[in-house]
């Protein structure tokens, strides 16, 4: 039997759903892979479900850091590490649901970030400049150092500067270091599973559940996250639809205009997390849009399992 099983795939392609069949099925509990769905009071945004809709079933890493908190990979790993060992304690199978690839890469091969060069002046440099210029000019740099890290990054400014950072230090690219760290052995034997669906479906998905985080308040969320104290720089505020409503908030944009722009680059990232999860020899891909619902969708996902076992 596999240590962990991975539900991954891009975002709006039903994860969540066919995670918790599965775990009904399979006597699972879920480890939470998005980067968002883990900050308190950022629920619409981040279409975290609600415990009505979680089935009975025990989460992990979701609304467990205030939002003015750094929440990156290497805190991501550890609190996957210890949730992967209290699951296993208590007889159950782990289930990481999620669609950040780096993320899930980084904890089943388990990359040490604790020794990655630092050099804070370099950084404070690079921070300035993004003040100075814009997000836009950090983007151009390391479009320029490291196109490949550039595009998967696209719009978080932080990992960007992290990026020219490591470039500045030691002349390598940050893809390339990843991808040296991503052969490494697993630390974890999963069953890699990624939900997929034709792309015309699903960015018709995206559309209507932008639209619908519109209908449940995502204004008001934002509004009131600004209200506790959440700047625009902070890691919880680079979520899709969250800075794009930030940025109308102040002023900087229509609301329509907010919103289309959230569709656009919801798709572009879904892009992205396809090419992603490619690159994942092993996966075996599901098209959902194959079965009648997400029950039938998991009960396929079992089956490869009890082969498995």
């Amino acid at each position: 039997m596999p240590d962990v099983v991975i539900v991954a795939g891009p975002t709006a392609a039903g994860k969540s759903e066919v995670s918790i069949q599965l775990a009904q099925m399979a006597g699972g509990q879920i480890i939470s892979a998005d980067s968002m769905q883990v900050y308190r009071y950022m629920d619409i945004g981040s279409a975290k479900l609600d415990r009505s809709r979680m089935g009975g079933i025990k989460h992990h890493l979701i609304d467990v850091l205030d939002p003015t908190e750094e929440f990156n990979v290497s805190v991501f790993t550890d609190l996957a590490s210890e949730a992967i060992e209290e699951i296993k304690k208590e007889g159950s199978l782990p289930i990481i649901c999620g669609g950040t690839g780096f993320y899930i890469q980084a904890l089943i091969k388990g990359i040490d970030f604790s020794d990655r060069e630092v050099d804070s002046t370099i950084r404070e440099e690079l921070e300035s400049e993004a003040e100075a210029k814009g997000t836009g000019y950090i983007e151009e740099m390391a479009a320029r150092v490291d196109p490949e890290y550039a595009a998967a990054n696209h719009g978080n400014t932080k990992r960007l500067i992290r990026a020219l950072e490591y470039y500045r230090l030691t002349g390598q690219r940050m893809s390339e270091k990843n991808a040296r760290e991503m052969k490494q052995g697993y630390r974890y034997e999963p069953l890699f599973f990624v939900l997929t669906m034709p792309r015309e479906l699903l960015y018709e998905r995206i559309d209507r559940r932008v639209d619908l985080m519109m209908e449940e308040g995502l204004l008001d969320e934002v509004r009131h996250l600004i209200d506790m104290g959440v700047k625009r720089d902070m890691t919880s505020m680079q979520g899709l639809g969250y800075r794009q409503i930030y940025d109308h908030l102040m002023g900087e944009t229509d609301l329509h205009s907010a919103v289309e722009e959230i569709k656009k680059q919801t798709r572009h990232f879904a892009k992205r997390q396809f090419t992603w999860f490619r690159r994942e020899k092993d996966a075996i891909w599901i098209d959902i849009s194959e079965y009648k619902d997400s029950k039938a969708a998991a009960e396929k996902i079992k089956e490869y399992i009890d082969d498995k076992i």
